[in-house]
């Protein structure tokens, strides 16, 4: 991993959101920071990856991703090791099963009955039960930006990604596992598990907090994300 060189921030938003996700977190490094909006960039975690890899200037990353986008965080890992200083997982499962039958549903829910049930069957639950009303409007006006290919895609490449859970066991930088305490995707139980088994992992559990942690907790994130620049930029 590379030791010097000025430091990055990437980071990768959650279905079925956009790269505006992250608007509480874009000048943490200003003028360092990247939050690109995946669905165009290929079809899978995989192109997603490399692509916003190589819109990234900086030598050294700090890569933050939020459920999907974790893997994409995962996937820097496994193709560019020696530039990510650390990784920030939020609401992530390393670990992936094949599950077609979800994967099905949820496609045929946008085609049959619209991005609006869509998001009242898939999406709109992940929050927890404390989520302003506010929060929950706004990510719902987010989703019903994107086109219904682009969800459709992101849908397919969450879907298919692979299982990257030996990334976590042979990374050597700092690994920060996320999750909010009402957040069922996969949770407080798996995260915990998955910062175990991480060199360097530790675990945040967010108090009164769903899946989205970047919407609905955004300062307690930011606080977490602060400390983990200021440790990377440490000579």
């Amino acid at each position: 991993m590379a030791s010097g060189g000025k430091l990055g921030l990437l980071l990768f938003h959650a279905l079925p959101l956009d790269g505006s996700m992250w608007d509480r977190q874009i000048n943490l490094l200003p003028g360092s920071t990247y939050a690109p909006t995946l669905y165009s960039l290929g079809d899978s975690v995989e192109e997603w990856a490399a692509s916003a890899l190589n819109q990234v200037n900086e030598e050294r990353i700090v890569v933050v991703g939020c459920s999907v986008g974790g893997s994409c965080a995962l996937e820097v890992a496994a193709i560019a090791s020696d530039r990510v200083a650390a990784l920030v997982l939020i609401g992530t499962k390393a670990r992936h099963r094949l599950d077609p039958i979800l994967h099905l549903s949820a496609l045929e829910t946008m085609q049959k009955e619209g991005l609006a049930n869509a998001w009242d069957a898939f999406w709109a639950p992940l929050f927890s039960k404390d989520a302003a009303g506010s929060v929950v409007d706004a990510a719902r006006l987010t989703f019903l930006r994107q086109s219904p290919g682009d969800v459709a895609r992101g849908v397919t490449a969450f879907h298919s990604r692979p299982s990257r859970d030996e990334i976590l066991s042979t990374f050597s930088g700092q690994v920060a596992v996320i999750t909010g305490a009402e957040d069922t995707a996969p949770g407080p139980k798996v995260s915990a598990a998955q910062a175990n088994s991480a060199r360097r992992g530790r675990l945040y559990v967010i108090p009164e907090c769903g899946h989205y942690v970047p919407l609905e907790q955004p300062e307690y994130l930011n606080s977490i994300l602060r400390d983990v620049i200021a440790a990377q930029s440490c000579p």
